[in-house]
């Protein structure tokens, strides 16, 4: 029960969160920049000051679907960005721009989150499982305290790369920020308008940070508990 009622509690905020968060990227889509250049442009020249010339820019599918691939080294930006001449599309694509200079500066956060992401994936994948177990009673039998310890395990996985995803998130609108502003892509109240988007685009990892530490330390005190 207490586990539903952290859930429940967080898929709201998340809900409200998500939803300020497009209101927020609506509001800036009706902002052009003064400079006139759409997302994919943005993205080119951000990555041609800082050197970068082995990142692809591609164009996405689907709403606020932005993201960097370390692995392919390609930016997807999702087809409001990539196209739009306007304040969201400039802060969006500036700030997968910080990824990429990130990994181009081997900034230690990404790397290990990247790191990371091979044990998260397969500890997504057991997870559902183990839960499942412990929700019809297996924690109960022999060997149930392993059941439950390993499940601990998974969700302090899975909340020490959320942990670790937000400095990664915020040092990358920190990059795009400075670079908007030093070279004039976006000025004076457009500057305002992406500082704003991105700082709603944050707190979606906040979130998601705060949700997956507060289930992994119920699951770790009922786990204590339980001894």
């Amino acid at each position: 029960m207490g586990y539903l009622i952290i859930l429940g509690f967080f898929s709201i905020v998340g809900f409200f969160v998500s939803n300020r968060l497009k209101s927020k990227f609506k509001k800036y889509s009706q902002v052009p920049t003064s400079s006139g250049m759409n997302g994919a442009e943005v993205a080119h020249e951000m990555l041609r000051h800082y050197g970068i010339h082995d990142v692809k820019i591609v164009e996405g599918r689907g709403t606020l679907t932005d993201h960097y691939n370390p692995m392919s080294k390609t930016i997807a930006l999702s087809p409001a960005v990539y196209n739009g001449r306007h304040v969201s599309a400039a802060a969006v694509a500036a700030h997968e721009c910080g990824h990429a200079v990130q990994h181009a500066n081997a900034y230690s956060m990404l790397t290990l989150r990247s790191s990371l992401v091979p044990i998260v994936q397969f500890s997504s994948r057991i997870q559902q499982f183990l839960f499942m177990g412990v929700i019809l009673g297996l924690g109960a039998g022999m060997g149930g305290g392993w059941l439950m310890l390993v499940l601990v395990a998974t969700f302090g996985i899975t909340a020490l790369f959320s942990l670790v995803t937000l400095p990664v998130e915020f040092d990358a609108s920190r990059r795009a920020l400075v670079w908007l502003d030093n070279t004039g892509v976006t000025q004076g109240a457009e500057y305002d308008g992406a500082k704003d988007a991105l700082w709603w685009a944050a707190m979606t990892y906040v979130s998601n940070a705060l949700a997956s530490l507060v289930v992994f330390l119920y699951f770790l005190l009922s786990f204590l508990g339980s001894d």
